[in-house]
């Protein structure tokens, strides 16, 4: 049976699609079957593996909206272990279509249910928000990953999202767990990125990944050409991280 993680932060420019696009890539380089999932209207994960979203005829939206099969709506990517399910700009619309919906919370977890025994890990890019997508996909979600920039205001909203975790829990997945939280754009020359650094490792402990990605410039580049940075330049910086934290969550797993 799969896992499946969410990857969510309200708060945008966190590297959080940077960290789903990658941590599914360098999944998927170690062999375990993946899927992620874009449920970004924005649908960045989407064109940073090659697929133009404008082209996209079916995506999550059809899924959540249109009880659409997921196994039609699957592509498959230039990793051999990765596949997509694309999103789409509908998806802006389907938070306000799915307001009368019964069970409105729950319309991912359906589709996702018939998919887990196909994969190893499933991996959810969320949008930069708590609207009802985001909040369908951690009701969907074994865990969450929450990845925080290692600069100034690294903890807003950090509180809020947390806060949105334990409704979550108590009232739609009580299983569903911090996976961890994850330091990102780290800098070492920089004070800064130190004390940020120090400051959640004090206040989250073990919640915190041992694995820090770095500021790369191939990180930022990659998904220009439709590439994860595994692909593009599989010797940096940022590829080799992502694939540390991948060998760190699976070593997990086998525990």
């Amino acid at each position: 049976m799969g896992r499946t993680i969410a990857i969510a932060n309200q708060k945008g420019g966190v590297g959080k699609t940077t960290t789903a696009l990658n941590l599914a890539a360098s999944l998927a380089v170690l062999e375990h079957k993946t899927l992620l999932i874009d449920v970004d209207p924005q649908a960045n994960a989407t064109s940073g593996l090659g697929i133009d979203p404008k082209k996209v005829t079916s995506s999550i939206y059809e899924c959540m909206i249109d009880v659409a099969k997921p196994s039609h709506i699957i592509q498959s990517t230039a990793i051999q272990y990765l596949e997509v399910v694309p999103s789409h700009i509908n998806l802006v619309g389907a938070e306000v279509e799915m307001i009368n919906f019964e069970n409105r919370e729950e319309k991912m977890r359906e589709p996702l249910a018939t998919l887990r025994k196909d994969y190893e890990y499933i991996i959810i890019d969320c949008a930069p928000s708590l609207g009802l997508i985001t909040i369908n996909a951690l009701t969907a979600a074994d865990s969450l990953i929450i990845p925080v920039q290692c600069e100034y205001f690294a903890l807003e909203g950090l509180g809020k999202l947390l806060n949105t975790t334990k409704i979550i829990q108590s009232r739609l997945n009580p299983e569903l767990e911090i996976e961890g939280i994850l330091l990102t754009m780290y800098d070492s020359r920089l004070r800064l990125s130190n004390q940020i650094v120090e400051e959640v490792k004090t206040h989250f402990k073990s919640m915190v990944f041992d694995t820090i990605i770095p500021r790369n410039v191939k990180l930022g580049e990659a998904p220009s050409f439709g590439k994860p940075a595994i692909l593009y330049d599989g010797e940096s910086k940022g590829a080799v991280s992502y694939l540390n934290l991948a060998r760190e969550i699976a070593d997990k797993q086998r525990t």
